[in-house]
């Protein structure tokens, strides 16, 4: 499988995952965003990469007011911790659904909604992409910080850790790409934060193939910084159905 870039291998980003899980200083509890986190072990952790930071940028949570941030209920696909999906229960949004296929991140989820006093919002829910829904199910918002580093179709995963890295086949997006639009409220938005670590044209193609278009709503570079000095272009991305 070709690479346009060192920072689009797939072998780094596992390499990345299994130096997260292993660093001795990795704490109980960390800040993000103005306010204090916990993670659990096994559980993606976004002191080491600028990803969710950039995310909560792309959506308008970081700034009261930002009129990028859409009120409403929320549904967040790939949850981990729950910073964004609690975030965005303390800005407004709700009720809150934040959803993930690791079970210890759905139990972290659930932590940090009680730790900030939005169990009353928040929803945890275990499943992989939406099957952890009901089938009536509708959102304003449906959002996903994507694993989008492409790994091989044969790639076999170690742990649902390396899911939060590596989406082997692209088999998760296209699922994704297939699935969000139908859980959008009339007039709502299928939401995707993707970056140049990615593989877009992959992305482009599967977008065609399953009838949407993809919509350029954010984006920003930053500097990767805790494991490796790469500049990585954020996108937030907009799924439209054009069929």
């Amino acid at each position: 499988m070709p690479y346009t870039s060192q920072v689009q291998d797939y072998r780094r980003s596992l390499e990345r995952s299994r130096q997260s899980l292993g660093r001795a200083d990795r704490p109980s509890v960390f800040p993000l965003a103005g306010r204090q986190w916990d993670l659990l072990d096994e559980v993606f952790a976004p002191l080491y990469s600028p990803s969710t930071g950039v995310a909560l940028d792309l959506l308008g949570l970081t700034e009261p007011g930002d009129d990028r941030a859409r009120r409403g209920s929320f549904l967040e696909i790939g949850c981990g911790t729950g910073v964004i999906a609690v975030t965005a229960a303390l800005a407004g949004h709700g009720p809150v659904v934040a959803s993930d296929i690791n079970s210890l991140a759905v139990r972290n989820a659930a932590v940090n909604a009680r730790r900030h006093g939005m169990t009353d919002r928040v929803r945890t829910v275990h499943g992989d992409l939406f099957s952890g829904l009901g089938d009536d199910e509708r959102f304003d918002t449906v959002f996903w910080s994507s694993n989008y580093v492409l790994g091989p179709d044969h790639y076999q995963y170690e742990s649902d850790h390396e899911r939060a890295y590596v989406d082997a086949g692209y088999r998760s997006h296209r699922g994704y790409l297939e699935q969000a639009p139908l859980r959008t409220t009339p007039g709502g938005r299928a939401l995707l934060h993707f970056s140049s670590r990615g593989d877009y044209p992959s992305l482009a193609r599967i977008a065609a193939e399953t009838g949407r278009e993809l919509r350029l709503l954010g984006r920003c570079t930053v500097r990767e910084g805790e494991y490796g000095d790469d500049l990585v272009e954020h996108l937030l991305l907009q799924i439209l159905t054009t069929a």
